[in-house]
């Protein structure tokens, strides 16, 4: 941990003071409150009739509130949309091609969840052998691999950034609202003309409307402190309005068992809340980024930026396999109804475990992060768009389903299949890198 921070304090350092400090850190809180969010909300507890798996979204709706707040993914959206924007612009400058910027984009963004995929096809070919029940497989693997959902739909979105980015110099605001408009067409065809399978179309059009704002926030488009509170206020006032009266549930996240989320497919509020949350860290950023002028909390921001990939993917794993020693010894931590105050003193305890379960995943799979590749030959462009699309869309089914499969071997491997195919096609494979030393 010290090499660590020592590495994190000299890169600290060497930055520029013109960067915009304040887009790491806002891309780091995202996660830690989606993390947080997640280890809050699963509510597994034993009594007298045995193992339930409970959702405190469920048990109790007034908790729906709480999503407003830890609903965050619009942040790292169009923090994304900020550094494609940054390192795009460099690529071009320095004449680099659309591919070797893509590869490298998706190698830094694909390979930690490689080798959590390796992991979780293990952890259930094992215990699919070991006479485990396959529903037990599937619900622990699916908890824990649902968080990858967003990666699905932002690799498609890296790989249409350079020309998401050319529109976005040609016509500026208006590829948002077009983006905007597409969204108001995909949620009419989901509500209203009950063409549910065209509504989810809105994964592209939402989350790059989203992905756009990063663009404008990169050129200062909104820079002053009444167009950020516009911005709020716009965001605030619609997303409010729209689950008042119009088709969209409460919680920005989804619950379990309800018929209609906020988020499978995306729906307007959550462009609203990306509207308001845009509006917020425009108007932070200055603080922010005066306040991390100061280099330890520079370098704080730094090193945990480092991480944060590793922490995000592997906090559910963790979550899933400490609520299973639980169980198996006699489910110690469990007993609590979910939402009684009781519970809500043991999910402190909860927290802590989670953070301590998780520093030793962190230490052995940082390095996968980090890693560097020895191998510089770039796939053909055609290789990395069917391997980025395969890829995707093997995530997206074990994030919705998990990995356990009705078949000899126990896995989902029409899934796995398409993962591990395109991962070898867009070259996201462990024999084409050196994995640093970070110890």
């Amino acid at each position: 941990m010290i090499n660590l921070w020592r590495r994190a304090a000299v890169l600290a350092a060497k930055t520029p003071d013109s960067r915009n400090r304040s887009a790491d850190l806002f891309r780091a809180l995202s996660i830690l409150v989606v993390i947080f969010g997640h280890w809050l909300m699963a509510a597994p507890y034993i009594d007298a009739t045995g193992l339930h798996i409970d959702h405190i979204l469920v048990r109790a709706p007034w908790t729906q509130w709480l999503t407003w707040g830890l609903q965050v993914m619009p942040v790292f959206f169009f923090v994304g949309g900020f550094s494609n924007g940054i390192t795009w612009d460099a690529a071009t400058r320095d004449g680099r091609t659309y591919g070797e910027w893509l590869s490298t984009r998706l190698r830094r963004l694909l390979y930690p969840v490689f080798v959590l995929i390796v992991f979780w096809t293990l952890i259930a070919a094992i215990a699919h052998q070991a006479g485990v029940a396959a529903e037990i497989i599937k619900v622990g693997s699916q908890i824990a691999l649902v968080p990858t959902w967003f990666l699905a739909i932002y690799a498609v979105i890296v790989v249409l950034a350079p020309l998401a980015r050319m529109v976005w110099l040609r016509w500026g605001m208006l590829t948002i609202a077009t983006l905007a408009l597409l969204s108001i067409g995909g949620d009419l065809l989901y509500f209203y003309f009950d063409l549910k399978l065209l509504g989810w179309a809105n994964y592209l059009f939402v989350w790059l409307a989203v992905h756009q704002l990063g663009y404008a926030w990169l050129d200062g488009r909104f820079a002053s402190t009444g167009a950020s509170i516009t911005w709020c206020l716009i965001g605030a006032v619609s997303l409010i309005a729209m689950v008042k009266y119009g088709p969209w549930p409460l919680s920005l996240v989804g619950v379990p068992g309800a018929e209609v989320t906020n988020t499978t497919p995306p729906h307007l509020p959550l462009l609203a809340l990306a509207a308001c949350q845009f509006g917020f860290v425009l108007t932070a950023q200055g603080i922010l980024n005066r306040a991390l002028q100061n280099l330890r909390l520079w370098a704080a921001t730094v090193l945990l930026n480092g991480m944060i990939m590793t922490i995000f993917l592997w906090h559910s794993t963790v979550m899933i396999l400490l609520f299973g020693v639980a169980v198996l010894a006699g489910g110690v931590g469990l007993q609590a109804e979910p939402v009684s105050s009781a519970w809500w003193s043991a999910r402190a305890v909860w927290m802590l475990v989670f953070m301590i379960g998780l520093v030793p995943f962190v230490a052995a799979f940082l390095r996968f992060e980090s890693a560097t590749f020895t191998n510089n030959k770039t796939p053909g462009v055609w290789r990395l768009l069917m391997g980025t699309g395969l890829m995707a869309g093997g995530l997206a089914l074990t994030a919705y389903g998990g990995i356990a499969g009705n078949n000899l071997v126990g896995l989902q491997l029409n899934a796995l299949a398409l993962f591990f195919v395109g991962a070898f096609g867009a070259g996201i494979v462990p024999y084409f890198n050196r994995v640093k030393n970070l110890a």
